[in-house]
């Protein structure tokens, strides 16, 4: 009987597995076993196909596979028992060489004595996809995506190069499964809108969603996974009044706090407004003189009607427009009203409705600084 199976306490994908689903996207709580059970699905099913299936894990950046990250990334089928387990005392660890991973023997005294003579895993980074087009990885029949979510930034069109990657390491085959796991910090991860998941934000623990798109084969699944023993001992250290904590407790969207309106102001106090258009969400950002406050900021809210077509006023948007006041990067002013409209947030005076729409607005201006002449570490 699988080890999965055998223990609850660990996180196993075959509930999702079992939808048929070429993509399987997992997300929850930090620390719930989400990798680990991936990880030790894979090895799973490497050992049934007598070592030939092979796992590839997918990272954003180089710098993941570097040093020691690397060499830990598959500790925990070593410190858990899922080698000697699944491969009934043959192996009992694993080695990590050149992204890529083997299992091997490793004696009383710490030394290696064996290593199988092809590897259990390969790693690959998206920000160098183009590097691995050359090759061939014909035996790779799973592939996990790991902390795809993130709450700073992605690569630069980071979905379409996702996807070239996969075309790289699925080539013509149809029997790849792709596992995609991440923590829930970031609800407007642009890989939701991309992939069409339109119940994502709306989902509880537990549920398990299936789309499908038109005529073609494609299924992906995203389950929102729980906690398998219901609750962890180790929520007690974060049980401050910090609504941040939620996603380590309860797998709660992370959400940071916000300024909020610091006065009541009138419709006369507006003296110019422009709306923002980001992940299907429509902003009214208005420019306001108060008196009562003494002086002049930003306060931007949901916009319930759609704006008009004929508007004059600036709008910003991730789509490439023709008429002169739509704009894509509200931080890249070439006129005096872009640079009189940066001005608020680079000086720290812009106000929000609710936390939510000040999400919007951060990850709007994440966008706006990924763009080619960015580096990562040097935003």
């Amino acid at each position: 009987m699988s080890l999965l199976k055998e223990k609850s306490r660990f996180y196993t994908p075959h509930r999702i597995v079992s939808t048929g689903a070429d993509y399987c996207m997992i997300i929850g709580e930090r620390s719930n076993g989400k990798t680990t059970g991936c990880l030790a699905y894979a090895l799973e099913k490497h050992v049934e196909s007598g070592y030939l299936d092979q796992l590839a894990i997918v990272r954003r950046w180089e710098d993941d596979f570097k040093g020691k990250n690397s060499e830990r990334m598959l500790s925990g089928l070593v410190d858990l028992g899922f080698v000697k387990k699944y491969t009934n005392n043959k192996f009992n660890s694993i080695y990590y060489h050149a992204s890529r991973w083997f299992l091997c023997v490793v004696d009383e005294y710490g030394k290696r004595t064996f290593t199988q003579e092809q590897p259990f895993a390969y790693g690959f980074a998206i920000s160098l996809q183009e590097r691995y087009k050359s090759t061939s990885y014909s035996n790779i029949r799973y592939i996990l995506f790991d902390e795809f979510i993130t709450r700073n930034y992605y690569i630069p069109d980071e979905f379409i190069q996702f996807t070239n990657l996969l075309s790289t390491l699925i080539r013509l085959r149809d029997d790849v499964i792709i596992f995609m796991c991440g923590n829930t910090v970031n609800k407007y991860c642009p890989y939701f809108q991309e992939m069409g998941l339109t119940n994502i934000k709306k989902m509880k623990k537990g549920d398990l969603d299936v789309y499908k798109y038109g005529e073609s084969d494609l299924t992906v699944a995203v389950e929102f996974s729980d906690f398998p023993s219901k609750s962890k001992k180790s929520n007690k250290y974060f049980a401050f009044d910090n609504p941040k904590l939620q996603m380590i407790t309860s797998g709660a969207w992370e959400i940071d706090l916000y300024p909020h309106l610091p006065v009541k102001y009138n419709r006369c106090d507006i003296i110019y407004w422009y709306y923002i258009e980001f992940d299907e969400q429509v902003l009214q950002c208005e420019i306001i003189d108060s008196k009562e406050a003494g002086y002049v900021f930003t306060y931007i809210h949901r916009k319930t009607t759609p704006i008009k077509s004929d508007t004059l006023q600036l709008v910003f948007t991730k789509k490439q427009m023709l008429p002169y006041n739509y704009r894509t990067r509200i931080n890249k002013p070439f006129d005096d009203i872009g640079k009189k409209v940066w001005y608020f947030f680079k000086n720290s005076k812009v106000f929000y409705q609710d936390n939510e729409v000040g999400e919007v607005v951060r990850n709007y201006l994440i966008w706006c600084n990924s763009d080619e002449n960015v580096i990562k570490n040097g935003f």
